[in-house]
């Protein structure tokens, strides 16, 4: 075979069909988008992804594990992630990185028990000794085995918002020995599961996009569900952002418009999300 002069054999014809195939600037070649983030997104998100490639398929999004917030503004600012996921906003120095983030939904934050727990409410007093370590065993009998964040967690910073005093009880309870301290989203929900006694807090679109078997239980006799959280009777919410560069690439483009669609904002509230961002015009 004779490419631009140069003589090839069977071994490099084979190398260069397969360079072919693969390569970004084949006809054929699937376009992909990596995301990655939050743990408590990747669920909803993952279910749109889903309805996306069909109507799509030369796009192929591509799900890393959970990094958290911090992780996603890192990879996105490398290159390694084209969306991120977060659950706070940019702090510091990643404020100067360049980046574009689009807070696209909200969730209700509710707090979580084990499931075989029969326990339906707590009060903001409740959380308070829970954190204080006074309030050390349930109704039952039950030793109350609370469920940490690290400090830097956007979950603890919530936390930490829910009355005057719970910043420095948070501080206390991260001091004491013997705790239990999730690292992830996923390590969080998967401890208070098994766990008899352990009681935390989570967002309900990952409980119910991981079909998570544990309580949520009442927070001041209020229901934390969209309703609660969209009339303003529930507080309480995790809000999420997509994080991209400045020109993020086209599929990257296509795919932010899709969850701003009609079938991208009912994924998201069946997904226990109230969505943010107002629909994409067509």
């Amino acid at each position: 075979m004779h490419i631009a002069g140069k003589t090839y054999g069977s071994a490099q014809i084979v190398l260069l069909t397969v360079f072919l195939t693969l390569s970004p600037f084949a006809s054929n070649a699937q376009e992909t988008i990596r995301i990655g983030g939050t743990g408590s997104a990747l669920g909803a998100m993952k279910s749109i992804a889903k309805t996306f490639e069909k109507s799509n398929p030369s796009i192929k999004i591509i799900f890393m594990p959970s990094i958290g917030s911090s992780g996603a503004v890192r990879a996105v600012a490398k290159g390694s992630l084209d969306i991120g996921l977060m659950a706070k906003p940019l702090i510091n120095d990643e404020l100067t990185l360049g980046l574009v983030p689009i807070e696209y939904a909200k969730s209700p934050f509710v707090p979580v028990i084990h499931n075989k727990m029969h326990i339906n409410n707590v009060t903001n007093r409740d959380v308070e000794s829970i954190y204080k370590g006074t309030l050390k065993t349930w109704k039952n009998g039950e030793r109350v085995r609370l469920v940490l964040r690290p400090a830097a967690d956007a979950d603890t910073g919530l936390i930490r918002k829910m009355t005057p005093e719970m910043n420095s009880l948070v501080d206390a309870a991260l001091q004491r020995e013997g705790m239990l301290l999730a690292k992830t989203d996923q390590d969080n929900l998967s401890i208070i599961e098994k766990t008899p006694g352990a009681f935390g807090f989570s967002t309900l679109t990952q409980i119910v996009t991981e079909k998570r078997k544990i309580r949520i239980l009442s927070l001041n006799g209020v229901r934390p569900d969209l309703k609660t959280l969209a009339s303003g009777s529930y507080p309480f919410s995790k809000t999420f952002s997509l994080i991209t560069v400045k020109q993020p690439p086209r599929p990257v483009k296509i795919f932010c418009d899709f969850i701003r669609s009609g079938d991208g904002r009912t994924i998201l509230v069946k997904t226990g999300n109230i969505p943010l961002l107002a629909e994409a015009a067509k």
